[in-house]
C-alpha cells in the first residue's frame, strides 16, 4: 500500500504536466530566491509550496499591519512561528492558519518568538529552513500541494516543545484575530495525531480541515488558557528527545472535511521521507519552470526565474485529491476535471498573468474556468477576488470576463462555452459590488453623486469587460448582444473631458467634478480606485485608437503620455499604501499602469516605450529582499516582467495578440506543449543598445508592432535587432 500511496503523489505532482512539453531535463530552479520581495511592499513569503498548491507553509514574523500581508518581511529579527496557508503578493491580509513554534523551555512566557540569523535561513524551491536561535531548534519546511510537512531538530536537552496555535491568522488588525474563529473543534485523534477544523472570518469567512501528526509519540499535551472571544485553542505539546534528535510533523488540509484531509495526506505523504518529499516538489516545480529557457546574466536569471516561479504559486487548487471542494455557497461539490481554484486577485491577474498561463501551462486554462463557471452557478455572479472558493469582492470590474473570453479566443475548448457566455451575460446585466447597471445604461456612465465609490475606475473596468464580452457575443453569432456590449465599451467618452483631456468624474446633471486635480489619489473615497485620473485616463485597451482621436491625433496623444512619466513623482491627495513604484505619476507598482508604455506603439512612437521598459527593469525590479517596487499581487507584477523581458506585452489581453516592446535579455526559448519551441533573440542588446532597429519572425520582417499569440503557440524564431539610437517611424 505504501508503494501505491507514494506513486500516487508522484502523480499528483506531475498532473500539471500531461502536455508533452520539451522542457523539463536541466534543473532551472537553482536560479529562483524566494527571498526577493520579501520586504519593503513585495508581500511575497519565502516558505515551502508545491505549483498551484492549496500549502504554503511559510515563517511568519509579524502581523495587524499591511506590511504583513504574506505573513513576512525579511528585514524582522524574529520569526513568531510558521503557518501553513500565505498569500503571495497581496495588498489585504488573510490566511495564516495552523501556527506552530518549536521551543524550548518553559511554556508559560509571553510569547514564543525567537531571533534568528539571516545566515542560517535557506529559502529555495520547495524548501525553506532556518534556525531558531533563543530555542535552539532547526526548523526544515517542504511541502507537497495538500501537505506541509516538517522537520524539526532540537539542539538542547531540554523539554522539546511545540506550540499549537488555532487561533492564528493574519490580519490587518488586532481585534480581526483575537475574533478570527467563529467556531471550530480539535482532538488527539491517538498518541501522534490531531484532528480538527475551523470556521474563520477574515477577508472571507471560510472553513479548513486539518490533521496533524507525527513520526513520534506526543508525550504531553497542555491546553493554554484562551483570550476573551477567542475561540480557536492553542495546545503546548511534548516530545522525549535527546539533544540532536528531530520529531517530524505533517500538517494536511481540506476545504471540505477531516476524512477530506486524510485522504490528502496519505494520497501525497503516506511515509516520512522528508528528503524525497523535497525531491518530488522541486522536480514539480522545474518541470513547470524549465519550460524557459534564457540567456542572461546571473542577476537576469535570478530575476527571470523568480518571477515564473511567483506566476505558478496561484491560483491555488483547494479541491481535495478526489475533486471534491468546498464552494461559494458552502456546498461541497466535485468539479470536473478534478481541480476547483481560489486565490483569484483577477483585478491584477487578467492583465498579464492569465495570458502568460495560456502560453506557459495551457494544460490548467480550461481548469481556471470550469472553477469560474462553477463559482457562477453557486454565488449568481462570477469571481472577483475569490479566496478558498469565497467572494472577497475586492477591487472593481468582474474580469473573470476577460479571462474566459480570451481562452475561448484562443482556442480552449474543455468548458460549456454556452454556459460560460450565459456567465458573462448575468454577471454584468445585474447589479453587484457597487455597480449600478441601470444608471450605467441610463446615463451612459456611471454619475459620481449615485455611485458609491470610484465612478471612473468602475466605468473603465466594466467597459473592459463588456469590451470582452461583445467579442464572445460575436463568436457565437449573437449579434444583438454583440452590438451591446460594444455600445457599453464606448462608455468611456461620456467622461473624458476635452478641456483637460483626462478622464474625470461627471454627476447625474452632467457636471464634471470640481475642484480636479488629475495628480490627487484616492483609494475609493473619489472617483478612482487605488489611482488617479493620470493613471486611469489611460485605462482603454480595447479603444486605442479612440482615445487617441479624443485627444486630437497622435502627436498630441504621445506628448501627453510623455508627459506622464515627467510629472511630479509624490503622492497628492490621500495616501494609498499600493500606488508605488513611481515613475512622474506612472505607477509600476499598481496594475492599472502596466499596458500604459505599450500606448506608444498606437501613437507611432515606439521608442519612447522602449525608452521606458528599460527605466522600469532597472529602477523597479532588483533580485535582492526589496527588489520588487509594488505588491507582487498574485504573479502579475512577475508576469509583467517575464513579457516584457522577452520584447512582448498583452496590451488588450483578450486575443489581441501581443504589441511589442524591447526585450531585456539576450534570449528567451519557450517549451511550448506538442514539443515546440519559441526562441525570442535580442541580437546587439546591451547598456547602450536599447531601441529596437528592426523585428524578424521566421525570418521575415514584421510589420506594425504586433504578434499573435497563434504565432508563438506554433513555435518558431522572433528576432530583435537592436539598436543605440533610436529608430523613428519604424
Amino acid at each position: 500500500m505504501k508503494r501505491i500511496m507514494i506513486s500516487l503523489f508522484t502523480l499528483v505532482l506531475i498532473a500539471g504536466c500531461s502536455c508533452p512539453f520539451k522542457g523539463g531535463t536541466k534543473d532551472v530552479t537553482q536560479y529562483v530566491n524566494p527571498l526577493i520581495g520579501g520586504a519593503a511592499t513585495g508581500h511575497t513569503f519565502p516558505g515551502a509550496c508545491a505549483p498551484f498548491g492549496m500549502i504554503q507553509a511559510s515563517p511568519d514574523t509579524g502581523n495587524a499591519n499591511w506590511m504583513y500581508c504574506s505573513g513576512y518581511v525579511f528585514t524582522d529579527e524574529k520569526i513568531r512561528g510558521f503557518s501553513q496557508t500565505h498569500l503571495n503578493g497581496t495588498g489585504c491580509a488573510d490566511l495564516g492558519d495552523i501556527q506552530i513554534q518549536p521551543f524550548t523551555g518553559d511554556y508559560r512566557r509571553p510569547d514564543f518568538f525567537s531571533t534568528y540569523k539571516k545566515e542560517t535561513q535557506k529559502a529555495r524551491v520547495g524548501y525553506y529552513g532556518v534556525t531558531l536561535e533563543d530555542f535552539g531548534v532547526n526548523v526544515e519546511i517542504t511541502a507537497t500541494p495538500r501537505v506541509a510537512f516538517y522537520r524539526m531538530t532540537y539542539q538542547k536537552a531540554a523539554p522539546a516543545r511545540l506550540l499549537v496555535d488555532l487561533q492564528h491568522g493574519l490580519a490587518g488588525g488586532q481585534g480581526q484575530i483575537d475574533n478570527r474563529v467563529l467556531q471550530g473543534e480539535s482532538k488527539k485523534e491517538d498518541p501522534y495525531t490531531i484532528t480538527g477544523w475551523s470556521q474563520t472570518k477574515g477577508w472571507v469567512t471560510r472553513y479548513y480541515y486539518y490533521v496533524i501528526t507525527f513520526d513520534r509519540p506526543i508525550a504531553a499535551m497542555q491546553k493554554l488558557e484562551s483570550k476573551k472571544g477567542e475561540k480557536g485553542a492553542r495546545y503546548v505539546l511534548d516530545f522525549n528527545l535527546k539533544a540532536g534528535e528531530t520529531v517530524q510533523s505533517k500538517i494536511a488540509l481540506s476545504s471540505v472535511s477531516i476524512e477530506g484531509a486524510k485522504k490528502n495526506l496519505m494520497a501525497e505523504v503516506s511515509g516520512w521521507d522528508f528528503d524525497a518529499v523535497q525531491a518530488k516538489t522541486r522536480a514539480s516545480w522545474n518541470s513547470f519552470l524549465s519550460r524557459a529557457t534564457i540567456e542572461g546574466t546571473p542577476a537576469q536569471k535570478e530575476n527571470f526565474y523568480t518571477a515564473m516561479y511567483h506566476l505558478f504559486i496561484q491560483p491555488t487548487d483547494i479541491a481535495d485529491v478526489d475533486g471534491q471542494y468546498r464552494g461559494a455557497d458552502d456546498k461541497v461539490a466535485a468539479i470536473p476535471g478534478g481541480a476547483y481554484y481560489s486565490t483569484l486577485s483577477l483585478w491584477d491577474t487578467y492583465r498579464a498573468a492569465h495570458p502568460l498561463y495560456t502560453i506557459l501551462s495551457p494544460e490548467r486554462v480550461d481548469g481556471f474556468i470550469n472553477t469560474m463557471i462553477a463559482h457562477h452557478k453557486a454565488q449568481g455572479y462570477l469571481p472577483i477576488w475569490t479566496l478558498w472558493g469565497k467572494e472577497n469582492h475586492c477591487m472593481v470590474g468582474i474580469h473573470s470576463i476577460p479571462v474566459i473570453v480570451d481562452a475561448y479566443l484562443k482556442g480552449f475548448r474543455g468548458f460549456d462555452a454556452a454556459a460560460a457566455y450565459q456567465s458573462i451575460k448575468e454577471s454584468i446585466t445585474k447589479p453587484n459590488q457597487g455597480f449600478e447597471c441601470e444608471a450605467y445604461d441610463k446615463y451612459g456612465y456611471l454619475p459620481f453623486d449615485i455611485t458609491k465609490g470610484g465612478s471612473v475606475s468602475r466605468l473603465v473596468e466594466h467597459g473592459y469587460d463588456d469590451y470582452c464580452a461583445a467579442q464572445f457575443a460575436k463568436a457565437l453569432g449573437k449579434t444583438d448582444d454583440a452590438a451591446f456590449f460594444t455600445k457599453r465599451a464606448g462608455y468611456y467618452k461620456s467622461v473624458f473631458d476635452p478641456e483637460t483631456k483626462f478622464l474625470r468624474g461627471k454627476d447625474t446633471k452632467g457636471n464634471w467634478r470640481t475642484p480636479f486635480d488629475p495628480a490627487k489619489l484616492s483609494h475609493w473615497g473619489s472617483d478612482y480606485v487605488e489611482g488617479n485620473s493620470w493613471q486611469y485616463t489611460w485605462h482603454v485597451m480595447q479603444d486605442p485608437e479612440g482615445l487617441i482621436e479624443l485627444m486630437g491625433g497622435k502627436k498630441p496623444f504621445s506628448e501627453k503620455l510623455s508627459s506622464l512619466f515627467l510629472q511630479p513623482g509624490h503622492v497628492i491627495g490621500e495616501k494609498v499604501l499600493d500606488v508605488t513604484g513611481l515613475i512622474g505619476q506612472y505607477a509600476h507598482g499598481n496594475e492599472p499602469s502596466h499596458h500604459v508604455i505599450y500606448f506608444f506603439n498606437y501613437a507611432g512612437d515606439a521608442w519612447k516605450g522602449e525608452e521606458q521598459v528599460r527605466k522600469v527593469f532597472d529602477t523597479q525590479y532588483k533580485n535582492t529582499p526589496d527588489g520588487l517596487c509594488g505588491n507582487d499581487d498574485c504573479g502579475q507584477m512577475s508576469a509583467w516582467y517575464i513579457f516584457s523581458a522577452m520584447g512582448f506585452y498583452p496590451f488588450n489581453p483578450c486575443n489581441d495578440g501581443y504589441t511589442f516592446g524591447a526585450p531585456q535579455v539576450p534570449k528567451v526559448t519557450l517549451s511550448l506543449a506538442g514539443g515546440k519551441t519559441f526562441t525570442v533573440e535580442a541580437k546587439g542588446l546591451s547598456e547602450a543598445n536599447k531601441y529596437v532597429k528592426s523585428v524578424t519572425l521566421n525570418g521575415k520582417p514584421v510589420s506594425g508592432f504586433k504578434l499573435a499569440h497563434r504565432d508563438i503557440m506554433a513555435g518558431g524564431s522572433l528576432v530583435f535587432e537592436m539598436s543605440p539610437t533610436p529608430v523613428k517611424n519604424r
